[in-house]
C-alpha cells in the first residue's frame, strides 16, 4: 500500500469514527430540545436538514442530479418513499431518547443487519448461508426473550429496525448519492414540516418562539446534527472497505446502549441482558462470516491469472500496491 492510500484510507477511518460517533452521542442532544415535544424536534429536523443540504450543495455546485431526478417518476416515487420511512424513524427515535427508552431503541440498531438480511430473503429471495440462518434464529430467539422481559414485544426496536431495514432498501434502488438523497427527502419532507410548525405557532403552542435564543439554536442546529455524521460517512464509505464499514457500524449502537445504562440509569434486569447477549452472539455470527466470506473473495481474486494485460503492467501493480 502507497503512502497515499495509506493516507487515504487514514481519513476514511477517522471519518468513519466520527459518523458512527456522532450517530452514537446523538441521545445526548435530543434532551437539550426540551420542552419542544418529539413532533416539533422532528419537524424542525426535517426543515433545517435542508436548509443545511441546500447550502453545502451550493457551495460544491453540485446540482446536475435533481434536474435529471425530476424527470424519472418512478425514482421520485422511491424517494418518496424513503423520505417517509425515515420520517417515521427519526421521530420515534427522537421520542424514545426523550421518554426514557434509549437502550430498546439502541436495540433497533443492533437487530437492524438481521432484519436486513431477512428481508433479503423475503422480498429479494436472496439464500443465506448456514451461519447466517443460524444468527437469524438466534435474533428471532433474542426477540422472544426479550418480550418475556419487557411483557410486550420491543416494539420501539422493531419499528425502528424494520424502518431503518426498509429505508435502505429503497436507497438502493434509487442509487442516489448520500447528500443529494438526504437533500431530495428533505425537500419533500420540508412542506409539511413548515405547515407543522406554522400551524403550532398560531396554536401558541411553539417552543420556538416562546423560549429564547438559545433554544432557537438548538432547533436550527438539528439540520446540523442530522447531516454532518452523513457527510463523514459519505468520505468513508469511499476511502475504506466494505467489510471495515460494516465493523464501524455497531459503534452507534454500543455507544448508545451505553448511554443508556450509565448515563440515563436505564433498567437492565437479568432478562434484558440476556435478550441482549442473544442479539449479541447473532451479530458475531453474522460478523465473523461476512469477514470470512471476504476473505475467501480476496483470495480467489488474487489467485485468478491476469490474462487480460501484458505482464509487465501486471508487475508495474504489484509493485505499486
Amino acid at each position: 500500500m502507497t503512502g497515499k492510500s495509506q493516507g487515504e484510507r487514514r481519513v476514511g477511518l477517522l471519518n468513519g469514527f466520527a459518523a458512527y460517533g456522532m450517530w452514537g452521542l446523538v441521545p445526548l442532544f435530543w434532551p437539550l430540545l426540551k420542552p419542544a415535544g418529539a413532533i416539533e424536534i422532528l419537524a424542525h429536523r426535517m426543515a433545517w436538514s435542508l436548509v443545511f443540504v441546500a447550502a453545502a450543495l451550493v457551495f460544491v455546485r453540485r446540482w446536475a442530479w435533481a434536474g435529471e431526478l425530476i424527470r424519472q417518476p418512478r425514482r421520485l416515487a422511491l424517494i418518496a418513499l424513503a423520505a417517509a420511512v425515515i420520517t417515521v424513524n427519526w421521530g420515534l427515535y427522537i421520542w424514545s431518547v426523550n421518554t426514557g427508552h434509549v437502550v430498546e431503541a439502541s436495540l433497533g440498531y443492533f437487530i437492524n443487519p438481521l432484519v436486513t438480511i431477512a428481508m433479503g430473503v423475503l422480498l429479494l429471495k436472496e439464500r443465506l448461508r448456514p451461519v447466517q440462518w443460524a444468527a437469524v434464529g438466534v435474533g428471532f430467539a433474542a426477540v422472544i426473550v426479550l418480550t418475556i422481559g419487557y411483557g410486550r414485544p420491543p416494539w420501539i426496536s422493531l419499528v425502528l429496525a424494520f424502518s431503518f431495514a426498509t429505508y435502505g432498501l429503497v436507497k438502493k434502488k434509487v442509487n442516489l448519492g448520500g447528500v443529494e438523497s438526504l437533500a431530495a427527502e428533505t425537500a419533500i419532507q420540508f412542506l409539511p414540516a413548515v405547515a407543522y410548525l406554522a400551524w403550532l405557532t398560531a396554536q401558541g403552542e411553539s417552543t420556538f418562539t416562546s423560549e429564547g435564543p438559545g433554544h432557537v439554536a438548538l432547533l436550527a442546529a438539528t439540520g446540523v446534527v442530522t447531516a454532518l455524521p452523513l457527510v463523514c460517512f459519505g468520505a468513508a464509505a469511499i476511502r475504506v472497505p466494505l467489510s471495515t464499514l460494516g465493523l464501524l457500524q455497531y459503534l452507534a449502537p454500543v455507544f448508545q446502549f451505553l448511554l443508556g445504562v450509565l448515563y440515563f440509569h436505564e433498567a437492565m434486569p437479568p432478562e434484558r441482558w440476556a435478550g441482549f447477549a442473544l442479539v449479541w452472539l447473532a451479530l458475531t455470527l453474522l460478523t465473523a462470516d461476512a469477514w470470512r466470506s471476504a476473505r475467501r473473495n480476496r483470495v480467489a481474486e488474487l489467485s485468478v491469472p491476469r490474462v487480460d494485460r501484458p505482464k509487465s503492467a501486471a508487475v508495474d501493480a504489484r509493485a505499486g500496491g
